[in-house]
């Protein structure tokens, strides 16, 4: 099916009544008729058959729904939910890594990713190494024989820096293909792009973002082969993290999926007349957007996505303290982290999602003072860009 059709009915269960959507299931626990059905549950559910459910923390029939859908449209395997975004990045990790094993991330990742990865991962004897990825020589000399994950994320948060990820996937597998590549897809959605099928091991999205599409849940997803995520499963997600998804996120995920390919069109739409906007403007100095021809990975995003996405990232020609002053004035586009929601939202990388950085690593991940990252919303575009000339007139003009 095509994916605005899968995005409504792939993976569908039909219960004996006949219900056009998913049950919310809010069991916690599932009850056996005897020892012999209790058996033969945990069989299917630690084999990876599925189908079966014990405890929900091991399984959900809701959440079965769920990871059934995001896998068509991702092109998995299979597909395993979480509690979060940031569970979902954790997990693999517990799930992967063990002391005296290396990991290659890109220097330009979500805040928390990055903190996970220096200030955890490394308490555990994991060694953490962060090259720019947009330097395939620098990742090839940076891989080790310890080497067991390679991540990054295209378009990266919050620069909108496109890393090439076949290129990248073949450069790593041809020299170790033991070594997970493991890709965060938020920004693009599968809608817009699907790393599986670019050569990536493992893929992981917030759930909150684009696929909820509302800011009214939390959510995470890991995709990947069906042997992977039995992995995730039974030591990820039940003796690791235990970062497992609640039934009623599950549902207002199902829901937030059956209008994502409608939404991207829009905010993808509604992006590129703003960030054409903001490349005209004298306020700003810089606009990061991968439709942007200008941009230095327009032509890679051009090849691995099918459009450009929702998020923009600018520059103002503008000091620490006019920077503030504009994102004050805005009245429309509200000032919040997070992303992908049908409301246009606003944040200041360097003093918000990334403010843990130091300078030099700031630095690294291309990250300014004078910075902001926009999530577009599906509001009328005309409307946004008024509400951004005005704060820009105010605070700079």
């Amino acid at each position: 099916m095509n994916i605005d059709t899968e995005a409504i009915h792939a993976g569908a269960s039909h219960d004996q009544y006949g219900s056009v959507t998913e049950p919310v299931y809010r069991a916690s626990t599932f009850a056996f008729r005897n020892i012999a059905e209790s058996d033969e549950r945990g069989r299917k559910i630690f084999s990876g058959e599925g189908g079966a459910y014990i405890y929900t923390r091991l399984g959900n029939p809701t959440n079965a729904a769920l990871e059934r859908r995001i896998a068509a449209l991702e092109q998995a395997e299979d597909c395993v939910v979480t509690a979060s975004g940031i569970g979902a990045v954790s997990t693999v990790m517990w799930t992967f890594l063990k002391a005296g094993d290396h990991v290659l991330a890109d220097t330009a990742l979500y805040g928390d990713t990055h903190g996970l990865m220096e200030h955890v991962l490394t308490k555990f004897g994991v060694e953490v190494t962060f090259v720019d990825f947009g330097n395939h020589g620098l990742v090839r000399n940076s891989l080790r024989p310890a080497t067991a994950i390679v991540y990054f994320e295209s378009p990266c948060n919050p620069t909108l820096k496109v890393n090439d990820i076949a290129d990248i996937a073949r450069l790593v597998h041809d020299i170790n293909r033991d070594i997970r590549i493991v890709i965060d897809n938020t920004f693009a959605t599968p809608y817009l792009q699907n790393p599986l099928t670019l050569g990536a091991d493992i893929v992981v999205h917030s759930m909150t973002k684009y696929m909820g599409g509302h800011s009214d849940v939390l959510g995470g997803c890991i995709l990947g082969s069906r042997a992977d995520m039995t992995q995730v499963r039974t030591t990820g997600i039940e003796m690791a993290t235990g970062a497992v998804a609640a039934p009623d996120n599950a549902f207002l995920v199902l829901r937030g999926l059956a209008t994502l390919p409608v939404r991207m069109a829009r905010h993808c739409e509604n992006a590129a007349k703003i960030a054409d906007y903001l490349a005209a403007s004298p306020f700003v100095a810089k606009v990061h957007y991968p439709g942007l021809a200008s941009l230095s990975g327009h032509e890679v995003a051009r090849k691995q996505m099918r459009l450009f996405g929702g998020m923009i990232s600018f520059e103002l020609n503008a000091t620490f303290a006019q920077t503030k002053e504009f994102v004050d004035r805005l009245n429309l586009v509200r000032l919040a982290v997070s992303l992908g929601g049908v409301e246009s939202l606003l944040e200041h990388p360097a003093s918000m999602t990334h403010a843990h950085f130091t300078p030099e690593e700031l630095a690294a991940a291309d990250i300014t003072p004078s910075q902001v990252r926009l999530s577009v919303g599906i509001e009328n575009v005309e409307d946004i860009i008024a509400d951004l000339e005005q704060a820009l007139q105010a605070a700079l003009g």
